[in-house]
């Protein structure tokens, strides 16, 4: 028996009390370390090793691997094992926060937010208050084994955020950014290290080194871009113009970070010696090297092995995912933060595809679904508000003066720029909401503090909840004070109807596919653009933003933008090609790369800055020519053209493309066959769009026209401002077509929406028609639609485009729907009748009379 063994369980804790009540916390790992290497020096006869340590920490005896359980049948609990009890605790903290994240989201709360909120629940402020519950589902052993996932999480997190990151922004940021972004670190950094070094008598020994304090002004200082970028993605605003500009000023702030946090740990290295610091730099440097010249060559060469199109061989994969663990090997080994290898491997990985997408694509759902639960299961861990509380605020007062000025002088100090930058007061105050947020980096380094000895368990509680205070007040914050769309809704008339006749007409033209082109090059050709009336168009080809954190906009105009998207773009080539066969088309190219969800943000600036007064749109369905009956739906699309539909600066048409027109580039020589046309006019500022658009197609001599107007018998349900504008713009039209032979008019009078669709029904019956037109919704009358709304499946083509464009109408014709333009204060568009006039049950039979 070992000399001085029994003293080892003497008064557990004594000395640091908050310590020793729960095993997870403060220095639990280094103080195995110690009680391991005391044992060593009793074992060789220095006795008075283990009597240092007893007053300290005790000494847990514990079985780490059990025998797995026969069954619960045989009287034996499965959390026994360790084995079912680690998976029992997977399901248990991912469905927490799961919850966590359902329940706050409707306050606007990020995601991180409910992230923390659920592993703080999991720890020894909630429910591990409970000495049950901490037996049975957190004993010593399994907590290594998530700590250990949780570090884990961590790194591969920092991988992708690496991945993601752009640092080829820096290159193109403006002064203002630069400005804004030192200014906001700066201030911080001065005015809480002052406040440190103020209250530093008063601080524990650790934290009140030099180093220390840099390591925690530092924090407050800087905004780090993989924190930021997943908030706004939540809070889609990633592509906006405050999102952009806070992406970039985040992105300086993070070159200027890593380069003071390799100061201070440099410093820190070299407390105790100072030629530990300069092994720490010489290694560093070692590191970096062999990073950015060995590995990132390594990387370009698997791109050049990659045939163009095809995804990035699985073995690479594999391979650059180890590497992640090998470089959090490298990093703690060298003394540095072990998430800093992950971070700089994924910086110099190419972004986008064919690599950068590839890896991101395959391993990010699995990293933050499944794993960053265990990291935020970790920090939960850690944080006690008990502890806290019984450790007084005497000793907790330093750092929190440092933390509330820290992050006041940060808000003041991006406000203040941003208004010296002529910025608006609410737009700059949001960037200063945005500057301020704190996520999973903070919460990593405070992890890596405590492991360090700089804090314990009390000053990390204090930090984790001032991080879930700041956050979860700055992210509704900034929903409320920004609105993106805002400058979308002009005062100034951007539609056809009003659009002055022979000047230029410019149009954004969005593509999401190749499939798409050939029926806007079809429709472009028959609009009939001339010399007198040219068209300008910007084409926008729409990429959805994967293994990138920051979204693009690429003007093929300036290619130094972004290279590897500017070659053999065949969506452009296409388009280009058309354009120079046509004298009358000056032709703009652009790429954008962002996020489904905000993708319309893209579009609508767009159409904004290049003063657009039409965007088209492809319709969320294809209609393959070699597969009658068939739909292929396009992921994603649907949600794109709603938001434009709501918040375009112009007016907006949805082209359902069935492929039946004849490509215009090879019908030289008047070959090309009358197209004919069909415009349903039932009233409202949407269909006067679309009859003025169609008077433009009639200017071309191949296309024929029919005009049917559908009125209310006995002129129920009519406004009486609607009917008068009406009225105008039709006979308008009719008095300038009458003597044109390719123009037909009709009436029909109708009683409800069954006769309505019986008239277009026969209209489809009597000729072949190539291309339907009509208006979305805005002012029709509700009598016309009476019966058909519960029908209506596609909202962005409205009740009668997507009957027409529906597959049980019967006809293989295109289907062009036209939105006129929402004024500023008018609001979204809304359909045209104010209440319900037939139930359910007369839909059916207005239904079935119309398909008998």
């Amino acid at each position: 028996m070992v000399r001085g063994f029994p003293k080892l369980f003497e008064s557990p804790g004594e000395g640091f009390g908050w310590a020793s009540a729960w095993p997870w916390r403060g220095r639990q790992y280094y103080t195995r370390g110690l009680i391991q290497a005391a044992l060593v020096r009793v074992g060789q006869g220095q006795e008075g090793a283990v009597s240092h340590i007893n007053t300290r920490f005790p000494l847990i005896c514990r079985k780490y691997h059990r025998s797995h359980p026969l069954g619960i049948f045989f009287g034996e609990s499965p959390l026994d094992s360790l084995f079912l009890l680690v998976l029992f605790e997977i399901v248990f903290i991912i469905c927490t926060t799961s919850i966590i994240r359902f329940l706050l989201k409707p306050l606007k709360q990020p995601r991180v937010i409910s992230e923390m909120i659920g592993g703080i629940i999991v720890g020894p402020s909630i429910l591990g208050r409970n000495k049950k519950f901490a037996e049975a589902m957190l004993p010593d052993n399994s907590q290594f084994v998530v700590r250990t996932l949780g570090i884990m999480a961590f790194m591969y997190f920092m991988f992708i955020a690496g991945i993601k990151m752009d640092f080829t922004l820096l290159k193109r940021c403006g002064r203002k950014h630069v400005y804004i972004a030192v200014t906001g670190v700066i201030i911080p950094t001065a005015t809480s290290a002052a406040v440190a070094f103020l209250t530093r008598k008063s601080m524990d020994p650790e934290l009140a080194k030099v180093s220390s304090i840099g390591a925690i002004t530092t924090s407050l200082a800087v905004t780090s871009f993989p924190v930021l970028n997943p908030i706004l993605k939540d809070l889609n605003l990633l592509s906006s113009e405050m999102g952009r500009m806070a992406i970039v000023t985040a992105v300086i702030g993070d070159a200027i970070g890593i380069n003071i946090v390799i100061a201070f740990e440099a410093a820190k290295q070299g407390e105790g010696d100072s030629l530990d610091a300069v092994w720490y730099l010489i290694s560093l440097v070692i590191l970096l090297a062999f990073i950015c010249i060995a590995v990132r060559r390594t990387m370009l060469w698997i791109v050049h092995k990659t045939p163009v199109g095809k995804p990035v061989s699985q073995g690479y994969i594999v391979g650059i995912l180890l590497g992640v663990l090998v470089m959090g090997f490298l990093t703690d080994m060298f003394g540095m933060a072990i998430a800093n290898g992950p971070l700089w491997l994924g910086l110099v990985i190419p972004d986008g595809p064919p690599l950068g997408a590839t890896l991101v694509e395959r391993t990010e759902t699995l990293i933050m679904e499944i794993f960053m639960p265990f990291a935020f299961a970790v920090v939960g861990m850690y944080t006690d508000v008990y502890a806290m509380f019984e450790f007084g605020w005497s000793g907790l007062s330093p750092l929190f003066g440092m933390i509330v000025t820290g992050y006041i002088s940060k808000l003041l100090g991006t406000l203040i720029p941003s208004l010296l930058c002529q910025m608006p007061f609410r737009d700059s105050l949001t960037l200063s909401l945005m500057m301020s947020l704190r996520g999973q980096v903070e919460l990593l380094l405070y992890i890596h503090w405590i492991d360090k000895l700089i804090i314990g368990v009390p000053p990390f509680t204090l930090l984790v909840l001032s991080t879930v205070v700041i956050t979860g007040i700055a992210g509704p914050l900034i929903s409320f004070l920004y609105d993106p769309t805002r400058p979308y809704m002009v005062n100034k008339r951007r539609t056809i109807q009003h659009h002055p006749p022979d000047t230029e007409l410019r149009l954004v033209v969005c593509v999401h596919e190749e499939e798409s082109v050939a029926g806007l090059i079809n429709l472009l050709e028959v609009s009939c653009p001339t010399v007198d009336s040219p068209f300008s168009i910007y084409s926008l080809h729409l990429i959805e933003l994967i293994g990138r954190g920051i979204p693009l906009l690429v003007d093929y105009e300036n290619e130094e933008h972004s290279p590897e998207y500017t070659n053999d773009d065949a969506i452009h080539n296409t388009l280009k090609l058309y354009s120079e066969t046509r004298g009358e088309l000056k032709f703009n190219a652009f790429t954008a790369l962002a996020p489904m969800r905000s993708m319309y943000q893209n579009i609508c600036e767009l159409a904004l800055d290049n003063k657009a007064t039409l965007i088209i749109l492809p319709f969320h369905k294809e209609y393959p020519n070699n597969l009658e009956g068939t739909q292929i739906l396009r992921r994603g699309v649907q949600s794109v053209n709603i938001k434009v539909l709501s918040h375009a600066p112009c007016s907006v048409g949805v082209l359902v493309d069935k492929g039946n027109f004849r490509n215009p580039m090879h019908a030289a020589g008047g070959s090309m066959r009358r197209h004919h046309f069909v415009v349903l006019f039932l009233g409202g500022a949407d269909a006067r769009e679309a009859l003025a658009y169609a008077d433009r197609m009639v200017g071309n001599l191949d296309v024929s026209l029919t005009v049917i107007r559908f009125l209310s018998f006995n002129h129920e349900g009519d406004d009486e401002m609607e009917k008068k504008l009406d009225d105008g713009l039709v006979t308008w039209f009719w008095v300038k077509n009458e003597s044109n032979e390719r123009v037909r008019y009709r009436e029909v009078v109708v009683r409800n929406g069954a006769e309505t669709v019986a008239s277009i029904q026969v209209v489809n019956d009597e000729a072949y028609c190539d291309l339907w037109i009509v208006g979305r919704y805005q002012g029709i009358n509700g009598k016309l639609l009476e019966g058909l709304e519960a029908w209506s499946e596609d909202n962005e083509l409205g009740v009668i485009g997507d009957y027409v464009a529906s597959i049980d109408f019967g006809s293989t014709a295109s289907v062009l729907v036209m939105q006129q333009q929402v004024l500023r204060g008018q609001g979204p568009p809304k359909l045209g009748w104010k209440k319900r006039l037939s139930s359910f049950n007369n839909s059916r039979s207005s239904m079935f009379l119309c398909s008998s």
